[in-house]
C-alpha cells in the first residue's frame, strides 16, 4: 500500500499523543520527521526506522515521505501539536499531486492552542482565534491587522511563536498592538511554557504586565477577551455574554 500519514503528536510526551496517532506510527515502515520529534516517539517504538532532516527544510521531508510511499513503503510524517495547524499537513498535500500513486491520511493531534489552554484554565470557553508573531512566512503588516481585528472583534487571542532569538521583542510588539487597538492593560492573560513536557512552567498575568514577559518559541500566550477574567487562580472565559 502507497501511503503516507501526516500525524500530529500533540503538545509534547507520550500521554499528549491520540489512540490514532499511536496507530498510524505502528503501521508505518518509516517515520519521518524533525530530529527533535523523532527523539521523542523513537523510545515508543523501538526498532522503527527513523529519517530527518534538517529544522529549515520541511519540503524536503515531505518530498522524502511520499517518496518512500511511492516505493512502496508506509510512511509516517510526524510534527508537534495538529498536523493541520501551522504543521506539515499544508505542504506535504501541496506536493502529493505528484505522486498520484501515493494515498496521504492527516491524523489530528492535540495543538498548543488546547493543551495550554487545559493549564491555565478555560480561556477558550468562547470564540477565539490563533495568530502566530512569527513573520518568517507572514508580513508583520498582516500579522498587526489580524490582531487588531481579534480586538475588533472581542476574541479570545491565543498567539504563537511570540519569541525567539532573533524576534525577541515581538510579544511586546504586539501587545503594545492591542493596546492601541483599545484592549484594556488590565486584561486577563496566561502563558504556558513547554506543554506537556518536562519543565512546564505557566503564569497568570495582565496584558500590561504580558508586554515585559520572557517568551520563548517553546511559549503559547493566551490573550483574554473583554469577558475573561482570573478565577480561583485559573483563566477562563464564560460560553456566553448572558449577565
Amino acid at each position: 500500500m502507497n501511503k503516507v500519514y501526516v500525524v500530529g503528536l500533540g503538545p509534547g510526551g507520550a500521554q499528549g499523543m491520540t489512540a490514532a496517532a499511536r496507530t498510524a506510527l505502528e503501521q508505518a515502515d518509516v517515520i519521518c520527521g524533525y530530529t527533535v520529534y523523532l527523539d521523542l516517539v523513537a523510545p515508543l517504538f523501538p526498532g522503527k526506522e527513523m529519517r530527518s532532516t534538517p529544522m529549515t527544510k520541511e519540503v524536503d521531508r515531505c518530498r522524502m515521505a511520499l517518496e518512500l510511499a511511492a516505493g512502496g513503503r508506509t510512511s509516517a510524517l510526524v510534527c508537534s501539536g495538529d498536523a493541520g495547524v501551522y504543521g506539515m499537513a499544508s505542504p506535504l498535500l501541496e506536493l502529493a499531486g505528484e505522486y498520484p500513486d501515493v494515498e496521504v491520511e492527516v491524523i489530528p493531534g492535540v495543538t498548543a492552542a488546547l493543551a495550554g489552554a487545559a493549564v491555565l484554565g478555560a480561556p477558550l470557553g468562547h470564540d477565539f482565534c490563533i495568530v502566530s508573531l512569527s513573520d518568517l512566512l507572514t508580513p508583520w503588516k498582516v500579522i498587526e491587522k489580524r490582531l487588531r481585528a481579534a480586538v475588533a472583534g472581542d476574541f479570545i487571542l491565543c498567539l504563537y511563536n511570540p519569541a525567539s532569538r532573533h524576534r525577541k521583542d515581538h510579544l511586546r510588539r504586539a501587545c503594545e498592538i492591542l493596546l492601541d487597538a483599545g484592549l484594556s492593560p488590565d486584561t486577563a492573560c496566561g502563558w504556558v511554557r513547554n506543554i506537556g513536557r518536562e519543565g512546564q512552567t505557566s503564569q497568570l498575568l495582565t496584558l500590561a504586565r504580558l508586554r515585559d514577559a520572557q517568551v520563548d518559541m517553546f511559549t503559547t500566550v493566551f490573550v483574554g477577551s473583554t469577558r475573561t477574567k482570573i478565577q480561583d487562580g485559573r483563566l477562563l472565559t464564560p460560553r456566553g455574554y448572558r449577565a
